[in-house]
């Protein structure tokens, strides 16, 4: 498995492949950034006790939601201190405290927070003030999980807590002790911190998009990781400091051609916002998406087979319900699915069909779900929304042609010119000139001028841009000195 991480620029954008095959996709954009992990400085704003819980100012638009249940107070009190009580006697208005955030905001809510951090590790995950020892229970045994409880114990100080993952099981006790180490130096760092910072304050920020994926999976399951952004190199190689093999793993890419083209991920990219998608017998599946559902439409296309017609349909079905999962993953698709097989008598056909499509959504690890074949050959299947998918965050509805098709959004191509600017950043000219979509260059001048000021401070060169209606592409049409790069533009308007 390999993660591609292209985060020299605004949009954050990463990767996943296995065998050399992109499967899935993930960006992270400017006020996108997700803060579930980050650890906060703040201030008690209010307390309620009718709702036993508490808002936290944590330097925000909107103040955190902190429930009673989430106080270190309350968790290390009595049963029936606990019952008896409520958050008054726990936490009061103004009190500053340490605070993580649990729960992303939604619609008008806030964070929702705790004060029982958690760092996690590549083995195990330390809590500060957690009190008690959790071992996976995807271990091979009790007798295992018991064993592991019992070498735990004496790595751990005071109020520490533990929770021990399932790739710890065949590992040394002196790594495990090693990794709790560090994440304890960790916390006494976010905490040396917080002394020195202002109430409210950020005092530890998660990597996003970077350190969740590289927590959702395990390091030993990735063979290479590869990135064209220095920050990101060094949190990676301290992410995974105490072992030199998996150091190892993590690449800085330093071409000037963008990184997702270098790795051949781009045009993957472009491919998956297709809404046709070609099977390799000739058949295609074509995948729409409409307000309350995505409808996937299975056809034979070019594929007419050597054996009979309900043979013929049958192959097209089966490998169509392995593209469909594939599908599903890398366009992270949600909702309500309707798939729409082409028609098949056979009953062993249908059961098989839906069988394999089961077996290959397996693979996903994103939670769904998939009834039985109706009678007219539809399979409905639900995935959990997890985040946007690739549609919706890189199309939007084309006005010339009333919304009957998509193009990339004035922010997708915007971050798509910015990529383009930085793969010349090393090129000894004094100018570069852009042709440019009408929208963008409108867009860019009336509601982006802080992006066109990053633009000329942080590259040597000046930028000019020539627009047009006509075109939704964008290319670089001259490079050289900068009263040329002026005519050039001014000749051409």
């Amino acid at each position: 498995m390999e993660f591609i991480f292209n985060t020299s620029t605004t949009e954050r954008r990463g990767a996943i492949k296995e065998n050399g095959k992109t499967i899935e996709f993930f960006t992270e954009r400017l006020g996108e950034h997700q803060v579930v992990g980050s650890i906060y400085k703040g201030r008690v704003t209010d307390v309620l006790p009718g709702m036993d819980a508490a808002f936290i100012d944590i330097g925000r638009e909107r103040n955190g939601f902190l429930h009673k249940s989430e106080l270190i107070s309350f968790q290390r009190a009595a049963r029936e201190e606990q019952r008896k009580k409520n958050i008054s006697s726990f936490i009061k208005e103004g009190q500053e405290m340490i605070v993580q955030v649990t729960k992303e905001e939604f619609g008008t809510k806030g964070v929702r927070l705790t004060e029982q951090v958690s760092l996690p590790g590549k083995y195990t995950v330390y809590m500060p003030d957690g009190g008690y020892i959790g071992i996976s229970k995807r271990m091979s045994s009790e007798a295992v999980r018991e064993k592991w409880r019992e070498k735990v114990k004496h790595l751990l100080k005071e109020e520490e807590g533990l929770i021990l993952r399932t790739s710890a099981e065949t590992v040394p006790e002196h790594v495990i002790a090693e990794d709790i180490d560090y994440l304890r130096k960790d916390w006494e760092n976010i905490l040396k911190q917080a002394k020195n910072k202002k109430t409210p304050s950020v005092i530890y920020e998660n990597k996003g998009m970077m350190e969740r994926l590289l927590h959702d999976y395990s390091i030993d399951d990735i063979d290479r990781i590869v990135v064209d952004n220095v920050a990101d190199v060094q949190f990676l190689k301290r992410l995974f400091r105490f072992e030199e093999k998996d150091v190892k793993k993590i690449e800085w890419y330093r071409g000037t051609e963008n990184i997702f083209h270098a790795e051949q991920v781009e045009k993957e990219l472009e491919k998956a916002l297709q809404p046709k998608v070609w099977l390799k017998n000739g058949g295609f599946l074509f995948i729409e998406k409409t307000e309350a559902l995505t409808v996937i439409d299975v056809n034979t296309g070019r594929f007419t087979g050597k054996d009979d017609v309900a043979e013929t349909i049958f192959k097209t079905n089966m490998e169509a319900a392995k593209e469909i999962a594939y599908q599903l993953r890398l366009r992270n698709i949600s909702g309500i699915i309707l798939i729409d097989f082409i028609d098949m008598k056979r009953m062993e056909h249908q059961k098989e069909v839906v069988a394999y499509l089961e077996k290959e959504l397996a693979k996903d690890r994103t939670r769904t779900t998939i009834k039985e074949m109706s009678s007219l050959g539809l399979v409905e299947v639900t995935r959990k929304k997890v985040r946007k998918s690739l549609a919706e965050t890189y199309l939007t509805t084309c006005m010339t042609c009333g919304g009957t098709g998509k193009i990339l959004s004035v922010e997708a191509l915007m971050h798509k010119l910015e990529r383009m600017i930085h793969e010349y950043r090393q090129v000894e000219h004094e100018a570069l000139v852009f042709h440019i979509p009408k929208r963008l260059f409108h867009w860019l001048h009336e509601e982006r001028q802080d992006m066109l000021a990053k633009w000329r401070e942080r590259y040597p060169f000046a930028l000019f841009f020539q627009s047009s209606e006509e075109i939704e592409t964008i290319h670089l049409r001259y490079m050289g000195e900068k009263e040329n790069a002026k005519k050039w533009v001014e000749t051409r308007h």
